[in-house]
């Protein structure tokens, strides 16, 4: 027999470290080739990794909460005698994992992805699912193998929260971070480590990590001041997906010179359009939304100004002008914002573009996003759902040099011809780089948005 040391492998473009979330076996295991043995957070998804080869778990390299580097060794196991054992009689882990059932569309900056509201309406979104009745015969348990994400059941895990008990008001019946919460005051539990908050209501956080690492000269930080300490403050470790949140917009604010434009959009036209082609859509089993008309009027403006499909090598005091048109849609999930890629977006058809945002939220939604649809985008949208507000500030997802935000479509009255008329209404923010972006280039790519958005079957007839 002879051990074998797992160590944590590159599972993504940039990724250094992960943050191991959940263990699906123990010490003394046995386990199958392939079999589930540890959740890692990284910072763009969470992942689920497998045994290497059948053997016995030796030992276990970290805790649960304990941050460990690409390479360093997450697992030792026992091979030979070990391997015979795991193929026999497989062992079960200690922790179930759930299997991740369809919870609604992923949320985009704020709030969740709706219909009828512009931009954010990729998939349509599902009603809550009313919460259980405990029943006599299960102990009083709302669900004996409750559904719940890997971070909820962490916060459960430091609360001290059983989570079969806790009644669930999540789609699916899945408990959520705050039925959690909710659960722990009822019962006057200690107050939790509550983890850092998902997304800001006001501003975006997009997350993508490029190629090429960070800038040869980090850009200079404030001095750092620690606040003070009260009684009753609790102090959370920022780690995994929310640290390269913290990393990477302190970058964008620090390093880019970011100016705002904004203009609103009569909607009426592309409204009208998606009700029309909607039921050509539904034929080929794809739902069409608002969003994948305005990806092609992005990919359009960009090809009219190409000075906005660019990156920025700071390294080397370089532009980059991309020859791919790679849109960034950002999205949100309970670890945080993450950035999945419409590769070549302007290949593909509009039709092709709602089936691939589609098959993008689905992945995000069970934190199943793959390296290969993470990083690596040229331009970001970003849609700021119901809770929208009139417009905001977006932060350029750095190295890229603009970015699109896109806010509720409302109907507002309107001058036509000399009349007053119900219009449908929808604003964008659009923020740039001001090293690299005139402000009179930046708005000529936004009236280029609009003008498109505002005459949609210009897409249809200039479309590659």
């Amino acid at each position: 027999m002879s051990n074998y040391e797992f160590k944590l492998p590159d599972i993504g473009e940039g990724v250094t470290e992960g943050e191991i979330v959940n263990w699906l076996v123990k010490e003394g295991d046995s386990v199958r080739e392939d079999q589930e043995m540890v959740e890692v957070m990284t910072d763009k998804a969470t992942v689920t990794i497998g045994a290497p080869k059948a053997g016995r778990v030796v030992r276990l390299g970290g805790q649960v909460g304990e941050i460990v580097p690409v390479g360093q060794v997450l697992v030792v196991l026992e091979l030979g005698a070990g391997a015979a054992a795991a193929v026999s009689a497989p062992a079960a882990p200690t922790t179930p994992s759930p299997a991740k059932k369809d919870e609604g569309p992923a949320a985009t900056a704020v709030g969740d992805i709706r219909e009828d509201l512009p931009g954010m309406g990729a998939f349509a979104a599902k009603k809550p699912a009313a919460a259980a009745t405990p029943s006599g015969k299960n102990g009083g348990y709302f669900n004996e193998k409750p559904l719940a994400a890997p971070a909820t059941r962490k916060l459960a895990r430091e609360m001290g929260v059983d989570l079969r008990a806790v009644p669930p008001t999540g789609p699916a019946s899945r408990v959520t971070r705050e039925d959690v919460e909710g659960y722990a005051v009822r019962a006057k539990l200690p107050a939790p480590m509550i983890q850092m908050p998902a997304a800001d209501v006001s501003v975006h956080h997009a997350v993508t990590v490029v190629p090429g690492g960070e800038p040869a000269q980090a850009p200079k930080r404030p001095e750092i001041v620690a606040p003070p300490r009260g009684a009753g403050d609790q102090r959370v470790p920022v780690r995994g997906l929310r640290k390269r949140i913290f990393e990477n917009m302190a970058r964008s604010k620090h390093t880019a010179a970011h100016f705002t434009y904004v203009d609103e959009c009569d909607a009426g036209a592309l409204k009208a359009l998606r009700d029309r082609t909607r039921a050509f859509a539904e034929r080929d089993g794809v739902k069409l939304t608002f969003l994948p008309f305005i990806v092609k009027a992005v990919v359009a403006a960009l090809k009219r100004h190409p000075a906005l499909n660019c990156l920025i090598d700071d390294s080397a005091g370089e532009m980059v002008l991309k020859g791919n048109y790679d849109i960034g849609v950002a999205a949100a999930t309970e670890s945080g914002l993450i950035v999945p890629v419409v590769r070549n977006a302007d290949r593909l058809s509009i039709l092709e573009i709602a089936a691939e945002l589609e098959r993008l939220s689905a992945d995000a939604r069970a934190s199943k996003s793959k390296k290969e649809d993470l990083g690596g985008s040229s331009f970001t949208i970003t849609s700021l759902g119901k809770l929208g507000g009139l417009f905001a500030t977006p932060i350029v997802n750095y190295p890229e040099v603009a970015i699109l935000g896109v806010h509720e479509m409302k109907r507002r009255p309107v001058v036509k011809d000399d009349q007053i008329v119900i219009g449908e209404v929808m604003l964008l923010s659009l923020s740039f780089d001001h090293r690299v972006i005139d402000g009179h280039v930046g708005a000529a790519f936004a009236q280029e948005i609009i003008g498109l958005l505002e005459e949609p079957e210009r897409l249809l007839v200039t479309m590659a």
